[in-house]
């Protein structure tokens, strides 16, 4: 099997994954609209399921196109974090639970979740997002999509986490009243 036969795959797995995460995420959206719900920072969400979209069309764009070179140092380096991303991005999911979401929606009265990955710090499920968005390209020496992505989605994930900073904060002011 040739590299950018395998890469594809392998890109192919992630785009599946990414479908198995929008299907949970639209349950919860129910869920969570069922119960007052309201959702934060909406318009930054096409951009980023765009982003997040040319992050996979891009790198196999990039290797089936540009023909860079195939390392298996590094696609196995940057294998193994891909794993760990997806990981850690399963395990902030399964932590949430119903409050997981692609979106930023509150339930008011509903406390922040303070166990799993969030007993370490306050967003890992971008941390998981920011380590997937240039070992994935990368597996391939695709490094200009690794770039471009990164640029983007750091962009992109100040205006994220400010919009998810504004929510908690207000999830935690109803709590106090």
């Amino acid at each position: 099997m040739s590299s950018a036969i395998f890469f594809s795959v392998v890109v192919g797995l992630v785009g599946l994954e990414r479908l198995a995460e929008l299907r949970v995420a639209k349950r919860n959206t129910t869920w969570s609209m069922q119960r007052g719900g309201r959702e934060f920072g909406a318009s930054h969400y096409p951009p980023m399921v765009f982003l997040h979209t040319a992050l996979l069309a891009g790198a196999l764009a990039e290797v089936w196109i540009a023909r860079p070179p195939f390392y298996v140092g590094l696609a196995i380096a940057m294998g193994l974090l891909l794993i760990a991303s997806q990981a850690l991005r399963w395990w902030c999911i399964r932590t949430l639970g119903h409050q997981w979401n692609t979106k930023i929606i509150i339930i008011p009265g509903m406390s922040a979740v303070r166990s799993g990955p969030y007993r370490f710090f306050t967003h890992p499920n971008y941390v998981a997002v920011v380590v997937e968005g240039f070992a994935l390209p990368l597996m391939h020496t695709a490094w200009i999509t690794a770039t471009v992505f990164t640029i983007l989605n750091a962009i992109l994930l100040r205006v994220r986490i400010r919009s998810e900073n504004a929510a908690l904060r207000e999830l935690s002011a109803d709590r106090q009243l």
